[in-house]
């Protein structure tokens, strides 16, 4: 394990791996895992070096070395339990929560990984200092909407589950007393990053607009352009610290590819541009973006 990073933003000449927990249960959807695991190991800081890693993947489920049956597909077992995952979460970085038939299982037996996704939030509001980012893919989002996780975000989620995703997102609102989550039903991922400014004109093609969706305009962006080739300043960490996530990153993709794309993007705004770029054509994988809400997209 890495030792504890105060940014997960590679900095120029920094090849420490950025650690990821990727949360497995009975019957989750290998497709929701294939892609973005595939990004996430293929990454590296440097292309000519090919030890240095980007990202260093550990799988935890109910049980340590635990065999995972997904709904189709081989095992894969996982290498750290949920409750030792919650006593060494400071350690991690990226948590990434993948869809599955199981996920309605899960809401209705309040079963993990709702308390890790929770916990994961929690340690953000109490150490915003650091940098880390909450992922879902496809049902996954179902379940960052019950523990109140988007309150006043976009989000997106499977195509056959908008109802449901709008629903789980309304009762937590309720529940919460908290403001709603705009639900984006045309974005191949959403990502609310709030720590950085969005630098203003009517021109600019990034911005989204209402004829992008029938929706109303919002301060959106699409496209990707890295922390390290952005001219914007940080948000002081008083100011993350006063938002109600503490300064998380909050990715919900579609399922299946609309994971991969979610994925490359995680590239881009945590290692650079170009990483993502040479992920992607390594994969021979055409990048569908995004949507970015209020902030650069990095």
């Amino acid at each position: 394990m890495a030792a504890h990073m105060s940014s997960a933003v590679a900095d120029d000449g920094d090849n420490t791996p950025i650690q990821v927990l990727i949360a497995l249960y009975p019957g989750f959807d290998r497709l929701d895992l294939d892609g973005p695991l595939k990004v996430l190991n293929t990454a590296l800081h440097d292309p000519k070096d090919k030890t240095s890693q980007a990202f260093d993947v550990t799988f935890v489920s109910a049980e340590d070395q635990e065999e995972v049956k997904p709904d189709k597909g081989e095992p894969i077992k996982s290498q750290t339990s949920f409750k030792d995952a919650h006593k060494d979460l400071e350690n991690y970085h990226l948590l990434v929560i993948v869809g599955g038939p199981s996920v309605t299982k899960i809401l209705d037996k309040e079963q993990e990984p709702l308390g890790l996704i929770n916990d994961f939030a929690e340690l953000q509001k109490r150490d915003p200092a650091t940098e880390r980012t909450l992922f879902s893919v496809g049902t996954g989002s179902l379940l960052l909407a019950r523990e109140n996780i988007l309150s006043g975000l976009s989000a997106t989620t499977h195509p056959d589950y908008i109802t449901k995703f709008e629903n789980e997102c309304s009762d937590a609102a309720t529940r919460h007393l908290t403001e709603r989550t705009d639900v984006i039903e045309d974005a191949r991922y959403v990502v609310n990053n709030l720590r950085f400014d969005l630098d203003e004109g009517d021109e600019s093609p990034y911005i989204r607009r209402k004829s992008d969706s029938g929706r109303r305009p919002s301060n959106a962006r699409k496209g990707s352009m890295s922390f390290k080739n952005s001219n914007s300043r940080r948000e002081s960490i008083v100011r993350r610290a006063a938002m109600r996530l503490g300064g998380l990153r909050v990715i919900t993709a579609g399922p299946e590819n609309s994971g991969t794309d979610a994925a490359l993007y995680l590239v881009s705004a945590l290692v650079d541009d170009g990483c993502a770029a040479e992920v992607a054509r390594t994969m021979q994988w055409t990048w569908n973006k995004g949507v970015v809400v209020d902030g650069l997209d990095v």
